[in-house]
């Protein structure tokens, strides 16, 4: 046993090794001290980094928990389809309205809403994709359909010429087909993998909110510059190229083929009225008509005064006169403003109840509306603060709150889907939702048009987009229609999310967004 001395000595050198020597002392007092500047700096850059990896880092996150292949559609279909073809299509159409055409305001007010008829069709659309396969094919063959339908309109409005405006509006309306199609076969997806990863759901509309605001984005800067160089017409064929990228999805895609690929036209039937029957049962549910009827109603009342407000941008004499350019240039910031509204909802506002939540977003929603009618009666000028400067900050504004706005109500149309017709019923809400939109469109035509708003008189703008504005705010009176549930909760009877109808043969039949990795994995190594 060793004696107390020699476990003093022993442990002396240990205790000695923490203390510097005097040597060590007096090369530490000749060692210049760590600069805290230097020390601020290296931690800034760490959290940048931290930053910049932050989105990426999400992505792979999503990707292992859902298939890669079903991030790479919605970036292609929100981001490509949706938010790039629809900002270019929005500003090129307003200028070939106004500059080919030469058609009065509330005119194109309604023009603009039957580009809504296809959308109002989603549920036939999500019909076919849901019970008749071609090819043994529920997805691909969808994706390539909507492609061909885009490109031929965008093509034969850019390349034949001043067409008639029935004929125009008709391939318009084509081109906002092919998105609604291509939109209803992700959307399907979307509200499959919501349900079945519930805590992803946010998750998942926030990424189609950030997908759909980039593109938004790039639409909206090019839009300008191709107007002013190649005029409205010739550029509506630029919009010729994203449905073509959606051909090229339809053949690369992956998705397991039916093992029948000739299913009887009697068992299709049979899927289809029990498809119906899902759809009537589900709807007639309080838990979904409620809030359902609340969407429709918060888009119908605020009525669109886009085309007035447009004419007036542009005007010489009455409005600012705003190139070109610069129109484009506002709606990109709106873009980004967009993003801006998707990040604050994805980092804070993610978790909140859905009433409290939509009730304060749509009281924000009104009062934001009362910077339209500063600008339009040019108060701006009185306060000494520029047009440019005064519509950047409206754009971010409203785009900001416009886009907290809509991510939740996607989140609830995702949570009031029942498993085995979720595609269906999800496009049957989004057609809820184009129905408002439409309704708001023809509002805001007909109000123009009694008010005498037209090409150059816009003496009672400033009226039409009050009116607005009152509708929008009155809205606030409806809020009981939608549930106190927080985000991630169930919100409709647990039979309805059971039963599954037999709309995939023997579960033959599973697309390519609906499997995780490891089970698609799984298959092939068992194949």
């Amino acid at each position: 046993m060793d004696s107390v001395e020699d476990q003093e000595v022993e442990e002396r050198p240990l205790i000695n090794s923490f203390k510097p020597s005097s040597n060590q002392k007096q090369e530490d007092s000749h060692s210049p001290p760590e600069q805290p500047c230097k020390r601020t700096a290296t931690n800034l850059l760490s959290r940048s980094l931290l930053l910049l990896l932050e989105p990426f880092q999400w992505l792979q996150m999503l990707s292992s928990q859902l298939n890669p292949s079903f991030i790479f559609g919605i970036v292609l279909v929100y981001g490509l389809s949706q938010g790039f073809s629809g900002s270019f299509f929005r500003v090129v159409t307003d200028y070939y309205w106004k500059d080919v055409q030469k058609v009065q305001p509330s005119m194109v007010q309604v023009y603009i809403g039957l580009y809504y008829i296809p959308w109002v069709m989603k549920p036939i659309w999500g019909l076919f994709t849901d019970v008749f396969p071609i090819k043994g094919y529920h997805r691909r063959p969808y994706f390539v359909v909507a492609g061909v339908l885009g490109c031929v309109s965008a093509l034969m409005v850019a390349l034949l010429g001043k067409l008639p405006i029935v004929v125009a509006l008709a391939c318009f309306i084509g081109i906002a087909a092919g998105v609604a199609i291509a939109d209803v076969t992700i959307d399907a997806c979307i509200a499959r993998n919501s349900i079945e990863f519930r805590s992803l759901a946010s998750d998942m509309q926030s990424l189609c909110g950030f997908c759909s605001s980039a593109g938004s984005l790039i639409g909206y800067s090019a839009s300008g510059f191709f107007v002013h160089h190649l005029g409205p017409q010739v550029s509506l064929g630029l919009l010729a190229i994203p449905p073509a990228l959606l051909i090229v999805l339809g053949f690369v895609i992956h998705e397991n083929r039916s093992a029948t690929l000739r299913p009887e036209k009697k068992k299709a039937m049979e899927n289809l009225i029990a498809a119906v029957r899902g759809m009537h049962k589900s709807i007639k549910c309080p838990q979904v008509w409620k809030p359902s009827l609340y969407m429709y109603l918060s888009l119908a009342l605020s009525i669109s005064t886009h085309e007035g407000q447009f004419y007036w941008y542009t005007d010489p004499k009455a409005g600012p006169a705003f190139s070109q350019e610069f129109i484009g240039a506002i709606y990109a910031i709106g873009a980004v403003a967009s993003m801006l509204g998707v990040l604050i909802y994805h980092k804070t506002l993610k978790n909140y109840p859905f009433r409290n939540l939509l009730f304060f977003v749509q009281l924000l929603y009104g009062i934001s509306g009362m910077l339209d009618v500063i600008f339009v009666l040019r108060w701006n000028l009185i306060f000494g603060v520029p047009d440019s400067f005064f519509i950047i900050v409206e754009q971010s504004v409203s785009h900001i709150i416009g886009r907290i706005r809509w991510i939740p109500m996607m989140v609830l149309s995702t949570r009031l889907c029942p498993i085995g017709i979720e595609g269906t019923f999800f496009a049957l809400l989004m057609c809820i939702d184009s129905l408002g939109s439409l309704s708001s469109k023809l509002g805001g035509g007909m109000a123009l048009h009694f008010l005498h708003v037209t090409r150059t008189d816009f003496t009672n703008l400033w009226l039409v987009i009050l009116i607005r504005n009152i509708l929008r705010l009155a809205t606030l009176g409806l809020i009981f229609l939608l549930p106190k549930a927080d985000q991630s909760e169930e919100l409709i009877p647990a039979d309805l999310l059971t039963k599954k109808l037999d709309t995939n043969s023997n579960n033959n039949v599973e697309g390519l967004q609906l499997v995780s990795i490891s089970d698609k994995n799984e298959a092939y190594i068992g194949a």
